[in-house]
């Protein structure tokens, strides 16, 4: 990868604040920012905003709502990602077409629309700017930042101006972690090669994106947030956490979803359908062998409890398992990705009913077959992360010349 197509990249209408006082300076939202300067990046401009419930204000009321009542900013139509605009469907779902009952605006559905399809949808909704504000957790298989990419290529096609408004990574943005999409692996979660955990907030991806991997660049702007620095975690926003999706309800979770998420590629239930999703991971016939092999890893960071549950839905529905739960000691030494592979090692070691799924989603998951073949052939954890390390290295560097917090 390489960066010259830097040039090409709009600068930053709201640039971030300088370095901030002893003091800790409160942080500001994107939109926080926007609204705070009169909307003037969107004045005279026929607005649609690509959101869900996550895109609220400090007082946790939605953005769509305070700009809708603001003589100020012309907004006109709302899109809506994976799991609705207001956050109803499960995995894999959307709300599909429909008039906001609050606003009396269209809400158009975007989820596993890209290209001219999605253009076409910018076109009809007749919007001049499209903006995108929506929380992401930091792992490149959450599917919301394959939805700001898609966004950008169509509003590319479609002669639209986009705006991406930030908001702070909940597992801070201070390192990438984890293999590299291989481009013959790319779906919609994971169009590029971007690391598993990236450590990039949405404006930093959005102009990745726009310098490297959109065939041509489309006119950005990223306003910026204010009193966020990359080693923050969540709870030193004070922002309401409101979960991005059905199975992300808190920053805990975010935090283990890199490494666990991977636990949907396998037979073994990734703790849906109960309330710790991404915690608890299990299967019947699992016993407190693996929760004992795992912490035999002692792995930096975090520790493993061993735990029965009945999760209500998806994997084992009903059903009362055994397996593990993950409770992070110290968020600062643990690795999520480098974690979940652990569990995977260990998990088929201990586990003899241990499979794939049938699809081998795991290569989706992690951008490659190469975690798959490894596991199977017996490696451990240091072999399969080792394995990586030269395109996470060369990942990182390219990284560096888009990150725009200190």
């Amino acid at each position: 990868m390489h960066l010259s197509r830097r040039n090409l990249l709009a600068s930053a209408t709201l640039a971030a604040a300088p370095r901030p006082p002893l003091h800790r300076e409160r942080l500001r939202t994107g939109f926080e920012r926007l609204a705070a300067d009169g909307y003037s990046l969107l004045r005279d401009q026929r607005v649609g905003i690509v959101t869900n419930p996550t895109g609220i204000t400090r007082d946790a009321l939605h953005i769509v709502d305070v700009m809708h009542r603001d003589p100020r900013v012309r907004l006109t139509a709302v899109f809506g990602p994976e799991h609705g605009f207001r956050g109803t469907a499960q995995a894999g779902g959307s709300e599909g077409r429909s008039t906001d009952p609050a606003t009396g605006l269209p809400v158009y559905d975007t989820y596993l629309k890209s290209g001219q399809a999605l253009a076409d949808i910018f076109t009809t909704a007749g919007v001049d700017t499209v903006v995108f504000d929506i929380q992401d957790v930091g792992a490149r298989f959450y599917t919301y930042i394959w939805t700001l990419y898609d966004c950008m290529a169509a509003a590319r096609l479609a002669g639209k101006r986009f705006v991406v408004l930030d908001r702070p990574s909940p597992v801070t943005g201070r390192e990438a972690r984890g293999p590299v999409l291989h481009k013959e692996f790319a779906t919609f979660v994971g169009r590029q090669p971007v690391a598993q955990a990236h450590g990039m907030t949405v404006a930093e991806l959005a102009r990745l994106f726009n310098g490297e991997f959109l065939e041509k660049a489309v006119t950005l702007d990223t306003v910026l947030m204010s009193g966020w620095r990359r080693s923050d975690w969540y709870d030193a926003a004070t922002l309401p956490w409101v979960p991005p999706s059905p199975n992300m309800p808190t920053p805990d979770t975010a935090l283990v979803y890199s490494g666990t998420g991977m636990f949907e590629g396998t037979n073994l239930s990734e703790g849906r359908g109960t309330t710790r999703p991404f915690e608890l991971l299990g299967a019947e016939g699992v016993d407190g062998r693996w929760a004992a092999t795992a912490n035999e890893l002692a792995l930096p960071g975090v520790r493993f409890r061993e735990a029965y549950f009945a999760p209500t839905f998806s994997k084992f529905a009903g059903r009362t398992v055994g397996g593990v739960q993950i409770h992070v000691t110290d968020r600062t030494a643990y690795d999520p990705v480098r974690t979940g592979i652990a569990l995977l090692v260990t998990a088929k070691r201990v586990w003899a009913d241990f499979a794939w799924r049938p699809d081998h989603w795991i290569d989706t998951l992690t951008g490659s077959a190469r975690v798959r073949t490894m596991i199977d052939a017996g490696a451990g954890t240091d072999e399969v992360t080792g394995a990586w390390q030269d395109e996470l290295a060369a990942f990182r560097r390219t990284r560096k010349g888009y990150l725009l917090y200190e």
